[in-house]
C-alpha cells in the first residue's frame, strides 16, 4: 500500500463531506470547479429528495454554487429556500 495514496484518499474523504456518496460527489465537484456537473447532480438529487433536511442541504449547496459563479441573486434565492425549509423542519427551541 502506497502511503501517499492513502494520505490522498484520506484528504479527499475529509474534503468531500456529505451524507451519501452522491452528496460527497457533488461537494467534490464544487471544490474542483466543475460547477455545471455539480448543478446537474444537485438538481437530480433535489428531484429525488424524500426528506426536508436533504432538500435544505441541496438548496444550500446550489446557493454556494451560484455564489461562486457570480450569480448572486440566484444564490440568495437558493439560500432562502434552504433557510425556509430549515426553519419549518427544525424543532422549536
Amino acid at each position: 500500500s502506497d502511503p501517499q495514496l492513502a494520505g490522498l484518499t484520506d484528504c479527499i474523504k475529509q474534503e468531500a463531506q456529505g451524507t451519501t456518496g452522491w452528496y460527497r460527489m457533488g461537494h467534490l465537484m464544487l471544490k474542483v470547479g466543475h460547477f455545471d456537473q455539480a448543478e446537474e447532480l444537485y438538481n437530480e438529487l433535489l428531484e429525488n429528495a424524500s426528506h426536508d433536511s436533504d432538500r435544505a442541504f441541496i438548496y444550500h449547496h446550489l446557493g454556494w454554487l451560484k455564489d461562486k459563479q457570480g450569480e448572486y441573486q440566484q444564490a440568495v434565492t437558493f439560500y432562502e429556500k434552504s433557510l425556509k425549509i430549515r426553519e419549518i423542519s427544525l424543532p422549536p427551541t
